[in-house]
């Protein structure tokens, strides 16, 4: 028995070495997924650096989320409704944003911003999405595109000219999709034809943000169709250039407070200094400033799902049925515990991602995890919230079923949540 044991163990060793090796059971993966790997810190004496928690903030970010708690609280909160129902911003709110300084986080104090940190930004953005994500959409563009289009590829003079007024009272909006291009944005059919020392655009956009109100436009346009892709070049269009039409506003599900809108473009004559960055280099432009934006927008995701959490936990607590209120029912604990868990797993990517960014270091699939994960806690969340809250949750007299509404843009704009998956796998590929 014990020889037939024996014999039938070293066959097993011989299947067992005639197997790939990546197949060997309990044997450690030569590959090591990126995320896992321990880094040497830098000297912690000289650079300062010190390691904390994820939600360990400095001073000035701290004093940043409380400031922009109370205005969200004492100087949006009671327009919410209005402006959803009527679908348009409240010039006060704007004008708030802009002295508050809320659109110019970033920026230097030499342009009129604030001189803030990245993580500033987002801070800034999830708290305003706690109270409303279409004014919270404003700000995490402005914020994440405009002024980081002219800071990042700006020349001295681009940046002279338009930082003070995007500091100030300027908003900006990004003209990337089109009728034919939405994931498949590069695949755009606007065009501009270089005359001279100008070049002229003609073409349309569809589903521009903040197009409403905007006062520049940053264009992508191919000035070469031959070349494809490579011919994708980012212009400077200001609002009153001639040629330039903004379309009726959609009549959204949500984020209706926050204008998208068509823009055509008629033989738009833009000189050839408009040009932001190089010339064909509009694609590269657009991925790296998209990539960036994906951590404000899951940001807006995080913020949107913790306001509806925060609004509908109080009222399990206060609702009585059988005599004890709902939250006490362990089928709504354990519901509302991995709700809770959920929102904490998205904040810590999101937060992850933007520190990061704002450290230089690689971010991209962290982003596009934190995007997509917020954005599906979103959904889950404001659903679970109008199911807890029962009959009034689902009326426009309590706010829940606007978040519910507000949320489903999260898993499409930016990079839809399939685009953030296959952007994941692909670095995932590379990792291994």
């Amino acid at each position: 028995m014990a020889a037939a044991a024996g014999g039938w163990l070293r066959s097993c060793g011989k299947l067992k070495r005639n197997l790939p090796a990546y197949l060997g059971p309990w044997r450690a993966s030569p590959c090591v997924f990126r995320s896992s790997k321990s880094e040497l810190m830098p000297n912690l004496a000289s650079d300062g650096v010190v390691c904390a928690p994820l939600q360990t903030f400095t001073e000035e970010e701290t004093m940043m989320k409380n400031m922009v708690t109370k205005f969200a609280q004492e100087r949006v909160a009671p327009l919410v409704q209005k402006m959803d129902e009527n679908s348009k911003m409240e010039d006060s709110v704007i004008q708030g944003l802009f002295e508050q300084g809320l659109m110019s986080i970033e920026l230097g104090e030499e342009y009129g911003g604030t001189g803030a940190s990245f993580f500033s930004v987002i801070l800034v953005v999830e708290e305003l999405a706690k109270v409303d994500p279409a004014v919270s959409l404003l700000c995490e563009l402005q914020n994440t595109l405009t002024n980081k289009l002219f800071t990042t590829y700006g020349t001295e003079e681009q940046k002279r000219t338009y930082l003070p007024r995007v500091a100030k009272d300027t908003i900006g909006s990004f003209c990337l999709s089109e009728a034919g291009s939405g994931s498949d944005a590069f695949s755009l059919k606007t065009r501009a034809e270089k005359k001279g020392d100008y070049y002229i655009i003609n073409g349309s956009k569809m589903w521009i943000s903040l197009a409403e109100h905007a006062g520049v436009f940053f264009v992508m346009a191919n000035t070469d169709p031959s070349l494809g892709y490579r011919g994708i070049t980012c212009f400077i269009v200001d609002r009153n250039t001639e040629g330039l039409h903004i379309g009726k506003k959609e009549d959204k599900l949500g984020i209706r407070a926050s204008s998208t809108c068509p823009v055509t473009f008629e033989n738009v004559k833009v000189p050839a200094t408009n040009i932001l960055g190089e010339v064909g280099k509009g694609y590269k432009h657009a991925i790296g400033l998209l990539n960036t934006g994906r951590i404000g927008i899951a940001a807006q995701m995080l913020g949107l799902a913790q306001g509806c959490f925060d609004h509908t936990i109080p009222y399990t607590k206060e609702r009585v049925q059988f005599g004890k209120s709902i939250f006490d029912f362990q089928g709504m604990q354990h519901q509302i515990a991995q709700v809770a868990t959920q929102l904490e797993a998205a904040r810590l990517l999101t937060y992850n991602a933007a520190r990061l960014a704002e450290t230089g270091r690689p971010f991209i699939k962290e982003a596009s995890m934190a995007k997509y994960y917020a954005a599906e806690v979103a959904t889950l969340t404001t659903s679970k919230c109008i199911e807890w809250m029962g009959g009034v949750g689902f009326t426009k007299n309590y706010p829940i079923e606007k978040y519910y509404r507000d949320c489903k843009i999260g898993t499409i704009y930016e990079g839809t949540s399939n685009i953030q998956l296959s952007t994941i796998a692909k670095s995932l590929a590379q990792e291994y």
